[in-house]
């Protein structure tokens, strides 16, 4: 099973050589089919175009109510006290019978009556909320203590109590000498702030690995496996959190994953997915990564409501037990987050969910030491990000394979690989296709159906004006969400934060569609990515 689980080393098979090419090969056949189409007769690309744009319009929509809708619920998440549900789950007989009655609007509170009930009358059947403990994996390659300490400091103010937290901080050998500093220090500061702090640190040079968080994270899990083994622990009632250097975790997190991960019969089979937030250091990065921090933290705001397109991301959590029985995360790719979940779908054999958790994880938008490091940097991430394409193999050899070798049906597993493979497609396409695609069939053919031709680019840009209702309720939004302003900023910083919005157009050729194309080149030519490029970490005082 653990073989079967891992991507190729080397080289690959022409099946999965072709659902390596197929992404990029769509996307590049998108843009040429509407010069082709143009050519032929400007009405065929006039209408292809039309598809496409028309699907934006409807995309906008949702993502305007999605954005608002998420946005409140997350509030709403916020204001619960998931302690005090957590407590109630020690003696679910009397909470039911206290809270029974109320007329409570908060979270998910009559779920909570149910949970009650249902635990109340099958005694024995969850795990005891006093047993459930959490491990949190903090992994760092190079960062200063200025990044860290934070982040650990951010663990240390939770709500779940900090004696049944056992933190690891994972850093790479290759970070040299001074990262091993940085964690003797912190070790130093933290180590009785939790019911252990463990330093781990990742060999360089291990056979059969990328250089990426995947490895390391695994290598981590293993000396876990072993801690717990030794001190005859139980790892049925543990979750493991896998966290970056820079992430700031909602204090209420931990309590809110323990009480889904004790209220759920098929915990083993799940992993917790908080959204994602790129707002720790906002006001502090220049406009363009600004930009693409906020529309990505409104992304996972959006997908967090829609948990049947749901996948790991970045940081989430998963059961101790369930990580070990699958040998932990992937070695061999360096999107080791959205990778996770295939690995544990195919796994688990079809019967695996991402739960979504909606209390945020904040997170670094990307900044450098200067703008032009930074702007590259926002690059050299978004890129990595959509090398995720090489899940379509992954995913596409056992799909369409023998029966008895596929391992989950057809049927269900063919949405989700058609989802994969759209998303990506969509990334690479959309942008130029609706910046300059209306300007296409009136360039390619201009003697015939001028009406069409000249008069396209002034349709598309009114069909665009519509389409703009979803960035106006991100930015909207985004406002209401944003960290307090820092005293060294002025009040006027705010206007600046909304007209960089008018970047948007420059970010979305820029850093989706040109950085989709990269990765997908890079799968068609089996020029494979196979180094995590850390992203710097700069405090700016």
């Amino acid at each position: 099973m653990r073989k079967n689980l891992e991507i190729p080393k080397g080289k690959r098979t022409l099946k999965y050589r072709f659902f390596e090419i197929l992404p990029g090969f769509i996307s590049y056949a998108a843009i040429i089919l509407l010069f082709v189409l143009s050519v032929i007769e400007p009405v065929l690309g006039a209408i292809y175009l039309f598809i496409i744009i028309a699907s934006t319009l409807v995309k906008a929509v949702g993502v305007a109510y999605r954005t608002v809708q998420g946005y409140n619920v997350i509030k709403r998440a916020e204001r619960v006290d998931w302690r005090a549900r957590v407590e109630d789950l020690k003696d679910p007989h009397e909470a039911y019978e206290r809270l029974h009655g109320e007329n409570s609007k908060s979270y998910h509170f009559e779920h909570h009556l149910e949970n009650l009930k249902l635990m109340a009358a099958m005694p024995g059947e969850y795990p005891d909320p006093e047993k459930t403990l959490h491990v949190v994996i903090v992994t760092a390659y190079d960062e200063g203590i200025e990044i860290l300490r934070p982040s650990i400091q951010a663990v240390k103010n939770s709500t779940f109590p900090s004696d049944r937290i056992i933190l690891a901080l994972a850093y790479e050998e290759r970070g040299g000498e001074e990262m091993k500093k940085t964690a003797e220090k912190l070790h130093q500061e933290f180590k009785n702030s939790f019911k252990d702090f463990i330093l781990v640190e990742h060999p360089d040079g291990l056979p059969n690995e990328v250089v990426g968080k995947g490895p390391n994270l695994t290598y981590a899990g293993k000396r876990i496996t072993e801690y717990f083994d030794k001190r005859h622990l139980n790892k049925e009632n543990t979750i493991v959190t896998s966290l970056d250097s820079d992430n700031h975790v909602h204090p209420k997190y931990f309590d809110n994953v323990a009480y889904e991960f004790i209220t759920h019969p098929t915990r083993q089979r799940l992993s917790y997915q908080p959204v994602s937030l790129f707002m720790n250091n906002i006001w502090d990065a220049p406009a363009p990564t600004r930009v693409i921090a906020v529309s990505n933290s409104f992304f996972n705001v959006i997908t967090t409501m829609r948990p049947h397109v749901l996948r790991n991301f970045a940081s989430h959590s998963q059961p101790l037990q369930a990580l070990e029985a699958m040998d932990f995360w992937s070695k061999r790719t360096i999107v080791e987050d959205g990778h996770q979940y295939w690995r544990s779908l195919f796994f688990f054999g079809g019967d695996y969910t991402v739960l979504p958790i909606r209390i945020p994880i904040y997170q670094d938008a990307v900044l450098d030491e200067t703008f032009l490091k930074t702007v590259k940097a926002q690059f050299i991430q978004v890129r990595r990000w959509y090398y995720g394409a090489s899940d379509v193999a992954y995913v596409g050899v056992r799909l369409f394979c023998k029966k008895e070798e596929r391992p989950v049906p057809f049927w269900q597993l063919f949405p989700k690989f058609w989802r994969l493979l759209d998303g990506h497609v969509t990334l690479a396409i959309m942008a130029p296709l609706i910046t300059f695609g209306g300007w296409v069939p009136m360039i390619m053919n201009t003697s015939a159906h001028t009406m069409v031709g000249y008069n396209l680019p002034n349709i598309v840009s009114w069909i665009e004006t519509f389409a703009m209702v979803g960035l106006i309720a991100t930015v909207l939004v985004s406002f209401r969400m944003l960290p307090p302003r820092p005293a060294k900023y002025r009040k006027t910083k705010g206007i600046s934060m909304l007209f960089q919005w008018i970047l948007m157009p420059i970010t979305s050729i820029l850093y989706q569609s040109i950085a989709a194309y990269y990765a997908q080149t890079r799968l068609i030519l089996g020029k494979y990515m196979e180094k995590f490029d850390v992203t710097k970490k700069v405090v700016k005082k």
